[in-house]
């Protein structure tokens, strides 16, 4: 069996050029799996958008109206970071699609990847920080709807703290929030997860994969959830243009290495979605983002 991989082109929205949030990217992680020969174009899983009363399970009606009509106030907006019109509209409902069929096909193979996903600063009432609806609230509260499952843990390794993800299922016995971040980073008013791991600027390999092992261990002792989604953002990054953490290239495979290992030698599904990641560099960051991917492949049987 190959790594099940979700993309749609429809991930890739318009954007202003030069913006410093990297849209280019997602098409460019397909573009890089494919050129490397880890993925064909017609193993790509893909899906369409995702309806409102999916939507709606994780954030307020009329917030999720704003965004289907493109009328998000300005004020939202601002706090979002770019202007939500169609096309962005159009990418989060897909996005959240994505990570609903990457969340199934880990249900049903063990492991699966998203080439998106991961907006986790989008709360229940308005998104924020480059993040429109939190594709994976959709996708945990969809699976938790139609009782395809009974619980889920968010495994966040982003830099920045899962906000909008600790905010929806604050109260939600049902899902467990874990969140490694540098405690330094954006959002400066942080929001309570289940499990909080603030780290120190410039934090390096070998002292990160310590932490990281303590904190799997805790996650599992809060609960024996039935899917993991992992949120691998690459802004761990040392040269992350929006991190402040000094992780190498070798050490976010090992990080993606320890968690899919963790969580598959106890035989609990777990879906990857990509979180963030910032460079000038499209290709580069790209290529750092599809280390996910590869390492994976290594979990594949």
């Amino acid at each position: 069996m190959s790594l099940p991989v979700v993309h749609n082109s429809a991930y890739v929205a318009d954007i202003p050029e030069g913006h410093r949030f990297p849209m280019p990217k997602y098409g460019a992680i397909a573009r890089i799996l494919v050129e490397d020969g880890l993925v064909s174009p017609e193993e790509f899983h893909t899906t369409g958008e995702a309806p409102g009363s999916w939507i709606t399970l994780a954030h307020d009606q009329t917030y999720v109206d704003q965004v289907f009509s493109a009328s998000v106030p300005e004020a939202i907006s601002r706090q979002i970071g770019f202007h939500v019109g169609k096309s962005m509209a159009r990418r989060a409902r897909h996005a959240s699609a994505g990570t609903l069929l990457t969340a199934r096909l880990a249900l049903e193979h063990g492991i699966s990847c998203n080439t998106a996903g991961g907006s986790h600063h989008a709360k229940r009432s308005h998104g924020a920080g480059f993040c429109i609806f939190n594709d994976v609230a959709v996708a945990a509260l969809v699976l938790l709807s139609d009782e395809t499952v009974g619980s889920a843990l968010v495994f966040d390794c982003d830099v920045h703290q899962g906000d909008g993800t600790a905010e929806i299922f604050s109260g939600d016995d049902r899902v467990r929030t874990v969140s490694m971040h540098a405690e330094k980073n954006f959002p400066t008013r942080k929001e309570v997860s289940d499990l909080d791991i603030n780290l120190p600027d410039d934090m390096e390999d070998d002292a990160y994969l310590e932490v990281l092992a303590d904190t799997l261990n805790a996650s599992l002792d809060m609960v024996r959830p039935d899917v993991v989604f992992y949120n691998a953002g690459v802004d761990p990054h040392v040269d992350d243009r929006l991190g402040r953490l000094a992780l190498t290239e070798s050490g976010l495979a090992e990080r993606d290495r320890q968690v899919i290992g963790f969580f598959r030698e106890q035989d609990i599904p777990i879906a990857g979605v990509m979180g963030g990641g910032y460079s000038a560099d499209i290709d580069e960051i790209a290529r750092r983002h599809t280390i996910l991917h590869r390492t994976a492949m290594e979990f594949v049987s």
